[in-house]
């Protein structure tokens, strides 16, 4: 790789950094060609990407950004699982790590945060996105719902009214 190459990925790995809404750094010695594409298609599902880069050139990239407190982690053979959304990389990296053995997650970076094992863990368990939006929408739905239902309620009640009183009028 030379020198220009090189560059090029320092500077998308810093873009990464700078635009990730969290980043898990992990080992993933061991790991098969499969259970690595296993691992990128979960990510792509989740609307996350997978990274396998040089330490040397991630930390130069982390240098000056919100992450670079995660640089002590970048040792041996790492990938990087990051994600807008700042819980979809950890979730998928959580979940990965439990099914595989060889996959150990080392810790990441939630915008200037750093998160440890446990961290990352913790952030898996969060709602994602679109399950925060899917419960606002629903709170904010919730009143108009009880409102339709109020104003609606006297006009059934008197047709329930009245057809009680049209079958008493037939009965009798």
């Amino acid at each position: 790789m030379d020198r220009a190459q090189k560059e090029k990925v320092v500077e998308e790995l810093g873009q990464i950094f700078e635009s990730s809404g969290v980043v898990v750094v992990a080992h993933y010695a061991g790991l098969t060609v499969a259970e690595m594409q296993g691992l990128r298609a979960r990510m792509r599902e989740a609307e996350g990407s997978v990274r396998v880069a040089k330490n040397t050139l991630a930390k130069i990239a982390l240098d000056g950004t919100p992450a670079a407190s995660i640089a002590s982690l970048l040792t041996g053979m790492t990938v990087l699982a990051y994600s807008e959304d700042p819980v979809a990389a950890a979730k998928v990296a959580d979940q990965f790590a439990k099914d595989n053995d060889k996959f150990v997650i080392l810790g990441g970076a939630m915008g200037g945060t750093a998160l440890d094992p446990a961290g990352v863990s913790a952030v898996a368990k969060m709602p994602s996105r679109e399950e925060l939006i899917s419960s606002i929408a629903s709170c904010i739905g919730a009143p108009a719902a009880n409102i339709a239902g109020a104003v609606g309620a006297p006009a059934s009640n008197i047709a329930g009214i009245l057809s009680t009183i049209e079958e008493r009028a037939e009965a009798a």
